[in-house]
């Protein structure tokens, strides 16, 4: 494997590499959510959640309106969890390793905000009924107790152009869902059929 033979394996290594941080990337770190903080996060209408179980590290991607996440208090963040395919991987990680990480992204900005923290899952009938949305009330509701807070700097984002609608993707560029599926089953599932029905799938499973 190339590089083997360079590996970093020590905290001392990294820190000869890299130095030690300083001035903003280590004071603008909280232990809590503050007014301005607050703002971005009910600005999201997206943020990426990582969660760690005995099978391994999971990243589930979470989407709704801005304001979806509940800034209930400057310790707490409150996450309904909407309708997805019942895999549940990051639920069955939060009830055996409560440890998570929270990535916000809002459309055209550039800073997007890092929360970390421990979750729990509440099946509290008054708490769901208050996310209920489109008709639909969420099974459960996720509880984060905020532990960490920051900003990370607009660099990622300036160098992948994420916003820049001139780097936007073709769908059709790249292979369908349909396809994915067909490949991996060899034939039995996916396909063109998958493929014509999905729209009005999404449609009906949304909520």
């Amino acid at each position: 494997m190339p590089g083997t033979d360079h590996r970093v394996t020590s905290i001392a290594q990294l820190e000869a590499l890299y130095g030690l941080p300083a001035g903003a990337s280590v004071f603008k770190e909280i232990d809590h959510v503050n007014a301005e903080y607050r703002a971005f996060i009910e600005a999201a209408p997206f943020f990426a959640l990582a969660s760690n179980g005995p099978e391994g590290i999971d990243c589930s991607p979470r989407g709704d309106d801005p304001g979806f996440v509940r800034v209930a208090d400057q310790k707490t963040l409150m996450i309904p969890d909407r309708r997805g395919n019942n895999r549940i991987d990051t639920l069955r990680n939060i009830v055996r390793d409560p440890r998570v990480s929270l990535l916000f992204l809002i459309p055209g900005i550039g800073e997007t905000i890092r929360v970390i923290g421990r979750a729990s899952i509440s099946t509290d009938p008054a708490l769901t009924e208050s996310f209920v949305f489109a008709g639909k009330t969420p099974r459960t509701v996720i509880i984060v107790a905020v532990e960490s807070v920051y900003f990370q700097c607009s660099k990622a984002i300036v160098r992948s152009k994420l916003w820049d609608p001139a780097r936007l993707v073709d769908r059709k560029s790249l292979p369908s869902n349909g396809t994915i599926i067909a490949a991996i089953t060899k034939g039995e599932h996916g396909g063109e059929a998958f493929d014509r029905e999905y729209p009005e799938r999404i449609k009906a499973t949304i909520y």
